[in-house]
């Protein structure tokens, strides 16, 4: 058939059947009746996510304060800035959580455990470049899985895993520099 004379199809159910629906489950907060995803397994999964975040912010934050050397100066400023990137990663995962009908699990004792990342402290730069460095690689790992687990199901938490996985790449190639730089 010529497309003018193609039936229409129909996107959205009933407006006031879906109102009615989502009257019914109210009580569930923000999450509606038509998420696709298993909301426990989101919700565990991203408490992994926020303690992987907050070590690296715990991580970058002590770096920035002990790096010494010539180039300390310069290397603490972007271990600084990479520090503020991560807390505004634990907000945005803590938020998500929420948003799930979770809550996030600030607990430092549940932190390492979870954390798909390690804490690792040093004194010489070339070895906190490179603890940096590898965490960074395994955090973007970790998120390209993430992102594909929620691809289909759950496309607002893909597109956070997403976004902090764009910037967790862009760690990665800052720490990569560096450590060619230190090691020149």
């Amino acid at each position: 058939m010529p497309p003018s004379t193609q039936p229409a199809q129909t996107f959205l159910s009933d407006v006031s059947s879906l109102r009615e629906r989502t009257r019914q489950h109210i009580a569930t907060g923000g999450m509606s009746q038509t998420y696709d995803g298993d909301v426990e397994a989101a919700i565990d999964i991203l408490q992994a996510v926020l303690a992987t975040e907050i070590v690296c912010f715990l991580r970058y934050t002590q770096h920035s304060i002990v790096a010494r050397g010539i180039a300390g100066e310069a290397v603490k400023a972007e271990f600084a800035a990479h520090a503020q990137e991560e807390q505004a990663h634990v907000m945005l995962v803590a938020q998500r959580i929420c948003q799930l009908g979770g809550i996030p699990d600030f607990d430092p004792k549940n932190l390492l455990s979870r954390s798909a990342s390690s804490y690792a402290t040093a004194m010489d730069l070339v070895d906190m470049i490179t603890e940096n460095l590898v965490a960074e690689r395994v955090a973007v790992a970790h998120y390209r899985e993430l992102a594909r687990y929620f691809s289909d199901t759950d496309p607002t938490t893909r597109r956070m895993i997403e976004q902090i996985l764009a910037a967790e790449e862009e760690h990665a190639s800052d720490m990569a520099d560096l450590l060619v730089r230190q090691n020149g």
